[in-house]
């Protein structure tokens, strides 16, 4: 008899510790992601260009900082043989870009399609005979 009430005491004695717990909430991600610039920019200068006649590419860019604000442009010789000039500025106040375009677009002479009709003809097919029951 002992044992039983040693058992009903100790069941009772974990009921109430699991009772009187307070249940967690969920609060999410705890860690709070920070976009913080780790290094100060650093000034910065570079140009490059590529002018390849056999696969048509011209183009170039060149790009200038002080760290603060930035200021390049670029160029590229359009497929309809313009060349499309880009001048940017890049500050505080966000990316302000003035395009230009040099030459006249041309476009490949019209020529009419040579398409003309099919002369392939194609044999009548025998009509299907159906046999009644």
């Amino acid at each position: 008899m002992q044992k039983v009430q040693l058992t009903a005491a100790l069941v009772t004695l974990a009921v109430i510790v699991v009772a009187g717990q307070e249940k967690s909430q969920y609060v999410g991600n705890a860690a709070n992601p920070s976009y913080e610039q780790q290094q100060a920019p650093m000034p910065h200068s570079f140009a490059w260009a590529v002018k390849d006649e056999p696969s048509k590419n011209d183009y170039s860019h060149q790009q200038e900082s002080d760290g603060k604000v930035t200021t390049g442009s670029y160029r590229v010789v359009l497929p309809d043989g313009r060349t499309q000039i880009v001048a940017y500025r890049a500050d505080e106040n966000g990316y302000v870009a003035d395009v230009k375009y040099e030459g006249e677009a041309r476009y490949p002479e019209y020529k009419p399609s040579s398409y003309s009709k099919s002369t392939q003809s194609y044999a009548e097919t025998a009509k299907p005979e159906y046999l009644s029951a």
